[in-house]
């Protein structure tokens, strides 16, 4: 009992002392916890931050070898594409190169023809004189013509005149106008006077009045019976009476062409048929029709056609050698020498009047 006294006398001792002390710990534990985060945090930050450097390191390596590789790919296509340009360059260049003779030589043989030119000169040069002749002629019968045909209605006018002026002609007891006394001779009027006949008016027709019978009313064979016209009279026979319109306006207007919009004037395929037209007109001008694939293994099947330059039976001549434009009198046909082609000038100064098209008078 007396043990127990003194522990209920201490217990408030101890139970200060309890406190005291686990708050001590309390405050000793929260310091060392606080110190173990901050060396954990700094640890680990490090371990984080070298693990990212090691990362950082093989996405460069990883980066290097991959540009690497795209760029020695992209450097391979350049290669490739200039290569290609560079063939297609030379293949160009020498298509323009034929291009250039085949059409100096197709220029020169059918275009501009020298002597051809000439010949077509003088053969336009005869037929204009020809056509001149011809229209100077036609114009000389004309001329004449005309002139006839002025006398003849200048008599027919003085000889209608004189048929109205035939009352003023001379009798044997008055003298006419142009018979005076004091005259030598009678004035020419009075000559045709005598050799015109009168005019005589035309008299009027006297309708006969016609009674038609019975039969022919009901026959329908007299003027006064039902009307049977062959064919209606023409319209601008007489001008209607009244607010009318004139008849060719009105026909106009009933037979005027259809004026289609723009959306039925177009076709709906128009860009179609343009695109067909602009393709038949390309497959006209060009001279081969097999396209040129200079890349592919189109052309390995088909037969090599060797060109008349290397196949030819005579041999192949050297154009690029001395004696290809040399001159051999013993080929020639006659002794005399090729006519040197007019420069352009002087050609128009010479021909330039008698140049025209066919059948132009000049």
């Amino acid at each position: 009992m007396a043990t127990l006294a003194r522990l209920q006398a201490r217990s408030s001792f101890l139970r200060s002392q309890y406190y005291f002390r686990n708050r001590v710990v309390d405050v000793f534990r929260k310091k060392e916890y606080d110190a173990a985060v901050k060396i954990q945090s700094w640890f680990r930050g490090c371990q984080v931050r070298a693990y990212i450097r090691h990362l950082h390191k093989i996405a460069i390596i990883i980066q290097k070898w991959w540009r690497g590789f795209l760029g020695r790919k992209m450097y391979q296509l350049i290669v490739k594409v200039a290569y290609y340009t560079m063939k297609m360059n030379l293949y160009n260049a020498m298509a323009v190169r034929i291009q250039k003779v085949w059409r100096g030589y197709r220029i020169r043989k059918y275009c501009f023809n020298y002597f051809y030119l000439k010949e077509y000169l003088r053969a336009v040069s005869e037929t204009n004189e020809a056509i001149r002749e011809t229209l100077e002629e036609f114009a000389e019968i004309q001329e004449r013509e005309e002139k006839k045909a002025n006398l003849e209605r200048e008599e027919k006018k003085r000889d209608y005149q004189a048929r109205k002026m035939h009352y003023l002609l001379s009798t044997v007891q008055i003298p006419g106008i142009y018979n005076s006394p004091f005259r030598t001779e009678p004035d020419p009027w009075e000559l045709q006077l005598q050799k015109a006949k009168p005019l005589v008016h035309p008299r009027p027709q006297v309708k006969q009045m016609y009674s038609p019978s019975l039969t022919d009313w009901l026959a329908c064979t007299s003027a006064h019976s039902f009307p049977q016209s062959k064919f209606l009279p023409p319209i601008t026979r007489k001008k209607c009476q009244g607010p009318f319109r004139d008849i060719n306006e009105v026909l106009e207007q009933r037979y005027k062409p259809l004026e289609p919009t723009l959306r039925v004037a177009e076709p709906f395929n128009h860009l179609k048929l343009a695109r067909e037209e602009l393709r038949r007109k390309e497959w006209v001008q060009n001279v081969n029709d097999k396209m040129f694939l200079p890349f592919s293994s189109y052309h390995k099947n088909e037969k090599y056609i060797p060109s008349m330059h290397s196949s030819s039976k005579y041999g192949p001549d050297s154009c690029e050698e001395q004696h290809f434009r040399s001159e051999n009198p013993k080929k020639w046909i006659c002794d005399k020498d090729f006519q040197t082609v007019l420069p352009s000038f002087d050609l128009f100064s010479k021909y330039g009047k008698s140049y025209s098209k066919a059948g132009q008078i000049i």
